[in-house]
């Protein structure tokens, strides 16, 4: 077993972030923007289990409620209070779209955890779709909503005139940032956490570490099912954030 660990000359053999190649599904090396590929494979699957959840889970409502009911109910429960705590009442508006955005980014999260799986917001072509899609929809609504009274956003009243110039120069890199840390935080963490736990089961090979690292590989495990909660709700609330910049820019 310890051969799988090292390879020729006490290296070792396995690579931690092969798990992350995106290929073909039905062979071949080349991947062109139409090619079906496991990143594509995965995100339809996420779908499909969404839909479970959302609409085949909840297609028979009850006073109690089953267990696809219930996690679809405290799913709804838990955005919707998001969005109107964050974004407020005028935020509710634009729930579906946030609501779609949270289940996918935690459904994706959490079938990655699979054994053999493959997690496709650990790439950030991913991620950055999304966190593109975010950037330009708020930008629209915020113009949509308050026209040129948009650029308050960016005009900092509360500061001093002469520093308000430097201010806003500030606010405008920070603005077109906004996607580039979205998308990134996400991918990273979990591309991090992946590549540590199939290090650490590598590892696992080696009989004299083996019962340290399957404590390990438990530990951050455990540790990974909240980050992956944890990234879906830190990218949602990041929406909501600027949803309401865009809904209320002098605010």
């Amino acid at each position: 077993m310890a051969t799988e660990a090292h390879g020729e000359g006490g290296g070792l053999a396995f690579h931690p972030m092969d798990q992350f190649i995106i290929k073909p599904l039905f062979g071949g090396d080349t991947v062109s923007w139409y090619t079906p590929t496991n990143a594509t494979l995965w995100m339809a699957i996420t779908v499909l289990v969404i839909a479970g959840i959302l609409i085949v889970g909840t297609s028979r409502r009850a006073v109690v409620p089953s267990r696809s009911q219930s996690v679809a109910e405290m799913a709804y429960g838990f955005i919707h209070k998001m969005v109107e705590d964050v974004a407020g009442k005028d935020g509710l508006r634009y729930f579906p779209y946030i609501m779609t955005i949270f289940m996918f980014i935690v459904t994706a999260n959490f079938l990655g955890l699979i054994p053999m799986a493959f997690t496709s917001t650990s790439h950030i072509g991913v991620t950055a779709v999304l966190a593109i899609a975010v950037f330009v929809s708020v930008t629209v609504i915020g113009f949509v909503k308050n026209g040129a009274g948009f650029l308050n956003l960016f005009w900092i009243k509360a500061a001093p005139l002469p520093l308000r110039p430097i201010l806003a120069i500030i606010e405008v890199i920070s603005y077109f940032v906004r996607p580039v840390s979205h998308s990134i935080r996400l991918a990273g963490n979990m591309m991090a956490g992946h590549a540590v736990i199939k290090v650490f089961a590598a590892f696992a090979a080696l009989l004299a570490i083996s019962p340290f690292a399957v404590l390990a590989i438990t530990a951050m495990y455990a540790l990974e099912l909240l980050v992956a909660f944890i990234q879906a709700y830190v990218f949602t609330i990041l929406t909501c954030v600027y949803l309401k910049d865009a809904l209320h820019p002098s605010h």
